[in-house]
């Protein structure tokens, strides 16, 4: 670590507001624009994840003699479990049943983003093992002094994931559907790799969206315009009506969205005699996709596997990109070459009680987790095994 640089002082912000844009970022990098201070920002200025809506900021910093920002961590005080992705429910419920207060509690993450980022922003110039230890230590300092019953990291990376457990956190595991290019040059090339059947499924899927007249694009920075927004957040809240869901996110954070990270932004839009009738978000990292919301009008058979999976990964084998993400739950990704992986939480319990039913249900969720994981990539994957 250079002279001067050494950690002498450790703060909270609670907004993106009282952290410079350009601090944050040396710390988070360009690979995950979910990590960015502009993503961040959006949701808070967007009025997304405020207090109001039961996330407080509680970002944690850390600074060098010089004033430098060494690290810091997405930090949130929760009263509630809602757009996390990673549930704690039976928790909250056991844990009130049997006399605690489950609530507020400490999440460290990224609101309404159930993607794999790092969650330990540190500058890569900095000692990163000396850095990474004591924004552990600020967090559970953070975790004493709020008196919260628990602090969670969801979708932390593997490596941080490993280190969280090493310093005592709890250890969890999930699956997603992620999409790996194996040097493609096509589409065709792609469905090369899959048994015939699959292939053939594939294609009927694609053309009848196709002699359904709708036609789809995929625009990104400037070519977004504010009637594309518009429509995206009618189709948005449409979905989410379907699904008896809450609706999250609001028309101004994806205004800000495309104003602050629009040429990370990948709008794939349907139209059906020039009129929108369905889009799928997703945004670009340094060399994946990621696929965030889907929303429609009306409904169209297998245009939700055609905007969100196929447009995906027509776009990752045109820019060179390496992955897709399609984000949690849906079996049905996987005959579609979405295989699934590992995703990680970390979890620090402060009732030791709590942390004893805990560790004894992960203990014995985790090897279930990665039984269900082999045995799908094995039995169910669409792949020739000549491949």
């Amino acid at each position: 670590m250079p002279d001067g640089a050494t950690p002498i002082l450790i703060k909270v912000a609670t907004s993106m507001k009282e952290v410079e844009a350009a601090q944050w970022d040396a710390c988070a990098g360009s690979d995950n624009p979910f990590v960015s201070h502009a993503f961040l920002s959006a949701l808070e200025d967007g009025k997304a994840a405020t207090a109001e809506t039961g996330w407080l900021a509680q970002h944690l910093l850390l600074e060098g003699q010089n004033g430098q920002l060494l690290g810091a961590v997405p930090l949130y005080l929760k009263n509630h479990s809602y757009g996390e992705y990673v549930f704690d429910w039976g928790w909250a419920d056991a844990y009130q049943r049997a006399g605690g207060r489950y609530y507020p509690k400490l999440q460290c993450a990224v609101p309404f983003t159930p993607v794999t980022g790092p969650r330990l922003l540190i500058r890569p110039e900095a000692e990163r093992d000396a850095i990474a230890d004591a924004l552990i230590a600020g967090l559970t300092e953070i975790a004493r002094r709020h008196e919260v019953s628990s602090l969670h990291v969801t979708f932390p990376t593997r490596e941080e994931w490993q280190r969280f457990g090493s310093l005592g956190f709890l250890q969890r595991i999930g699956r997603q559907y992620h999409w790996t290019n194996e040097g493609y040059e096509s589409f065709d090339d792609f469905l090369g790799r899959m048994v015939s059947r699959k292939r053939k499924a594939i294609r009927k899927e694609r053309r009848q969206v196709v002699e359904s007249g709708i036609e789809l694009t995929a625009l990104t920075g400037d070519a977004i315009q504010e009637r594309h927004w518009d429509s995206f957040y009618r189709f948005y809240l449409n979905t989410v009506d379907k699904k008896w869901a809450s609706a999250y996110l609001t028309r101004e954070f994806f205004h800000l969205l495309g104003e602050r990270l629009g040429d990370k932004v990948v709008l794939i839009v349907a139209e059906a005699e020039g009129r929108p009738v369905a889009g799928a978000l997703n945004l670009r990292g340094g060399d994946t996709l990621y696929g965030r919301n889907w929303g429609c009008a009306l409904d169209y058979r297998f245009l939700h596997f055609e905007a969100c999976y196929y447009q995906a990964i027509d776009y990752a084998i045109a820019h060179g990109l390496r992955r897709v993400e399609a984000g949690a739950q849906g079996e049905h990704k996987v005959q579609r070459g979405y295989l699934p992986e590992e995703t990680y939480s970390a979890h620090l319990i402060q009732d030791p009680a709590l942390e004893r039913a805990v560790e004894d249900f992960l203990d014995r969720e985790r090897p279930a987790v990665r039984h269900e994981i082999e045995a799908m990539r094995e039995e169910w994957t669409p792949f020739r095994g000549d491949s």
